[in-house]
């Protein structure tokens, strides 16, 4: 029966890495994004012209040419963002991250998050007022052309955006940065009649299209947010799905403060609304010439701008890279709920974050990634010492006892119920278990996957260097040996995607060969020569993983050799005396 155990809980071991492997795998495509001719022929949003609801009305059929490409606009100057506003609908709708380029090409260009409604792919914040039903307001809507009181908007030079409704009306939107990536959105309303006006402020994303995302179930891309401590989300094809249904509305939810937006693997847009101001959600599909994805809020009580006097209501806007502790930052200084879980963390998340934190508090102090991954395996390897102490002992005890194990096994080979009686005999007087070395294996599962998210996930290990020809710990192992590491002018991955195996998954493999050697080999000779082509099944899986991952692995198993050799070379066992049978 242990000898079941023991290939029953190696069976086990292995359904769960390959399980990974097929969830992080992109091996459902997703759908491809909208051609650039289609998701740009929305002109208006979803608004109606006279009360500029978000998403009360589907865009209209507009064409490219009736979009205006030249617009005032109020440059954006900052340390780590530099774009534009457009006095056109009052839309921050240009937005390039200075610190971050597509690829690591010197003259590769700064990644663009947000981009104007004539240009390809459409993405902007914009915020405005609507009107309680049955009342009439002239109101700001897509067409309004605003002025500014300065031409450039940067850290501690503010600008605001006025305009006149001609009836005694004037609405503003101020508009701050700081240092980073959050802007502060200042919406005030001046009355100066004699009758007090009600108007319900909102503020709205906007993605005109349909973005390519990653393709990996590991990863969420979306529209999410926080609504009352409560983590919600919802994929492109789910909102589209749910929005057919629905009249549009994928979700939505009353809440107070939290936030919202639409994050990408690396980039998030984000609304944080007033945290002490009741409004109500919602994630949007409008499938009108072409995918048109929304997240925006609206107040659930309206504002009531007195006679002769103003109302201003305070929110703010995140657009950029999601780095941890800027996050975190903003969740702390402006009491964001569970701002750093616009991260996706994954169901790990207990596992998955106190991991990058390490990491990350490694890198601070050694300055290379990789290399603080190499020593966070050790911090793991003395954590999980005495485990692994025990089950190296045991595999070294049966290596021993192998020459024993096979002739109780020659002696009862005609007799299955009594072998397996003298086997048991056998473990038990020197001691032993047997499926006691698959256990560093079942162990290191949780590490190894929560490990693998925050390589992946984690914008500070994206383009992060390790030594040699690794430049990018995210990505794969660039190397090939089926065109001899390069030496061969042609890419094998063209003829097959499986001719792809680096030079660090290679050592990956031949650490595995390493200390299988060094483990009890399995008594039947079929299973035996079954888990000598395991290091070579294992290499060619994991090509496939990210360098970062590979490197761990790889110094992990060197440490497990190293720590099993000096184990078997201290096992003082005297030779076990043959079993009476």
């Amino acid at each position: 029966m242990d000898q079941r155990r023991l290939f029953l809980a190696i069976a086990v071991s292995l359904a769960i890495l390959l399980g990974f492997e097929y969830l992080v795998a992109p091996h459902l495509p997703k759908p491809a994004p909208v051609p650039a001719q289609h998701v740009a022929t929305a002109d208006h949003p979803a608004t109606t012209p006279k009360e500029g609801a978000p998403g009360s009305a589907a865009p209209g059929p507009a064409q490219v040419s009736s979009v205006p490409k030249n617009v005032p606009r109020v440059e954006i100057a900052a340390p780590a963002v530099e774009g534009s506003i457009s006095l056109l609908g009052a839309r921050l709708d240009s937005l390039v991250l200075r610190d971050y380029r597509e690829d690591l090409k010197p003259d590769s260009p700064l990644v663009r998050l947000l981009e104007p409604r004539s240009d390809a792919h459409p993405y902007y914040v914009q915020y405005g007022w609507t009107a309680p039903a049955g009342e009439t307001v002239k109101l700001p809507d897509d067409d309004t052309v605003w002025t500014a009181s300065g031409k450039t908007l940067s850290p501690g030079q503010p600008v605001t955006l006025s305009w006149d409704n001609g009836e005694g009306l004037t609405f503003q939107i101020g508009l701050a940065i700081d240092d980073d990536y959050m802007f502060t959105v200042t919406q005030t309303v001046k009355n100066a009649t004699a009758k007090p006006v009600n108007l319900f402020p909102w503020s709205r994303i906007r993605r005109d299209y349909l973005p390519e995302t990653s393709g990996y179930y590991v990863l969420f891309e979306g529209l999410l947010g926080v609504a009352d401590g409560t983590l919600h989300n919802t994929t492109y094809s789910s909102a589209k799905s749910e929005g057919e249904k629905n009249k549009g509305v994928a979700f939505d939810t009353a809440t107070t403060g939290g936030w919202a937006g639409i994050t990408d693997k690396y980039w998030l847009t984000a609304l944080v609304p007033n945290q002490g101001m009741a409004s109500k959600l919602n994630f949007r599909h409008i499938g009108d010439n072409g995918d048109h994805y929304q997240v925006d809020y609206i107040t659930t009580n309206p504002m009531t701008v007195p006679a002769n006097g103003d109302f201003t209501s305070v929110s703010h806007v995140f657009a950029g890279a999601k780095v941890a502790s800027i996050l975190s930052g903003y969740e702390k200084s402006l009491h964001i709920p569970l701002f750093d879980y616009a991260v996706d963390w994954g169901w790990f998340w207990f596992l998955t974050r106190p991991i990058f934190l390490a990491i990350d508090w490694l890198n601070s102090l050694i300055g290379n990634f990789g290399v603080a991954i190499m020593v966070f395996t050790v911090f793991v390897k003395i954590l999980f010492f005495p485990l692994a102490n025990y089950s190296y002992r045991s595999m070294s005890k049966m290596k021993l006892l192998a020459p024993r194990m096979t002739a109780v096994r020659e002696r009862f080979k005609d007799d299955p119920q009594k072998m397996q009686q003298e086997m048991m005999g056998l473990y038990k007087a020197e001691k032993v278990n047997p499926a006691s070395g698959c256990l560093p294996m079942i162990v290191q599962i949780p590490v190894f996957f929560s490990l693998y998210k925050v390589i992946f996930v984690t914008i500070e290990m994206r383009q992060a260097p390790f030594f040699g020809w690794i430049h990018d710990l995210s990505q794969v192992d660039p190397t090939n040996i089926f065109n001899l590491f390069g030496l061969l002018p042609f890419d094998p991955t063209q003829i097959s995607p499986l001719l792809h195996l680096g030079a660090w998954p290679l050592i990956m493999g031949l650490t595995m060969f390493a200390q299988q050697k060094m483990n009890p080999p399995p008594p039947d000779p079929v299973q035996a020569k079954m888990f000598q082509f395991m290091p070579v099944i294992f290499t060619f899986m994991m090509a496939k993983f990210p360098a970062g991952l590979i490197i761990y692995w790889s110094w992990n198993n060197t440490l497990s050799v190293a720590q099993q050799w000096l184990i078997q070379r201290r096992t003082k066992l005297a030779k076990p005396s043959l079993a009476r049978t």
